[in-house]
């Protein structure tokens, strides 16, 4: 299955976001999550950086999957994010992330995370995908490139 639509709400892809450092990155993710999730914005952003502490979440090709586990999350969900302008993120290959997908999960999802995690990574390692998320001209194109088994699925 290559669609994400179980982890991915339409509201939830974000086009052009105007962050300048992971920092200012992170808030801002913690700040939507808050909004879309019931999450608490503090939480989040503190356990993105501990989680990056860790190592980077910038797997490569300009993309990261930064995530934590949280209370108050009730299933594996998830936020994409196209940057306005990369951003340095230590990543494995040294290069500026523009493409993100937040992942947030219960604090007892295991292997659950772990398969989200899997599935993301393999989805995000496309690099025909990665062109036309970086070519979507909407936040409704992104969602749709995530989605686009479902959509068809449903015809």
């Amino acid at each position: 299955m290559t669609d994400l639509s179980d982890l991915l709400r339409h509201d939830a892809v974000l086009k052009d976001v105007p962050a300048a450092t992971k920092k200012l990155l992170f808030q801002h993710l913690a700040t939507v999550a808050a909004t879309l999730f019931g999450v608490d914005a503090r939480e989040v952003a503190d356990k993105l950086t501990a989680r990056e502490k860790l190592g980077s979440t910038g797997f490569g090709g300009g993309v990261a999957i930064p995530h934590a586990k949280l209370a108050g999350i009730s299933s594996v969900t998830g936020m994409v994010v196209r940057l306005a302008h990369p951003i340095e993120f230590a990543a494995v290959d040294d290069m500026p992330v523009d493409l993100v997908f937040l992942m947030l999960s219960p604090l007892d999802a295991g292997a659950d995370h772990l398969k989200a995690l899997a599935r993301v990574s393999r989805r995000l390692r496309d690099r025909l995908f990665l062109a036309k998320l970086r070519g979507a001209g909407s936040p409704d194109a992104i969602y749709a490139l995530f989605t686009e088994d479902a959509v068809r699925d449903a015809a």
